[in-house]
């Protein structure tokens, strides 16, 4: 059964490197894409073009998206009954304490910051992989509706 994981990201670079860090650690994941936080909730919400979406066992948010920020998205999540017990992981540039306190206190499962180098990045979605898709028990729950 594919890992279904939701990239919320603007940035088409980060997105290529992404798949291809994927793609070279773990060919089970299906990585899903949406450039900005108002395609995110359609996709989880199965809305508009995303009505048969599947329901991603992680999502991987930036914080830095056009139309509605990776905060405001990462508040929604969680307050929703349905999307809450996703994991949701930050992967940002921002190294801002107060963007760190904000995503905690808006329950991000945990905060990442992009590293700028090619290699490293591509070491932290292995390390990614490695911890939320290989070792973490994820709930695996059904689609609603």
């Amino acid at each position: 059964m594919p890992t279904q994981v939701l990239q919320v990201e603007d940035n088409p670079g980060d997105v290529r490197l992404t798949q291809e860090a994927f793609r070279d650690t773990n060919m089970s994941v299906h990585l899903h894409v949406a450039s900005d936080g108002v395609e995110a909730l359609a996709f989880l919400r199965n809305e508009g073009a995303h009505i048969h979406a599947p329901r991603p066992d992680l999502i991987l948010l930036d914080l830095n998206l056009p139309k509605m920020d990776g905060r405001e998205v990462l508040a929604h999540i969680k307050q929703d009954e349905n999307l809450k017990a996703i994991p949701t992981v930050i992967l940002t540039t921002s190294e801002a304490e107060a963007d760190i306190a904000k995503s905690y206190q808006l329950q991000a499962n945990c905060y990442l910051s992009k590293p700028v180098r090619l290699d490293a990045f591509q070491s932290l979605v292995k390390s990614i992989n490695d911890f939320w898709l290989t070792r973490v028990k994820l709930p695996r729950q059904r689609q609603s509706g």
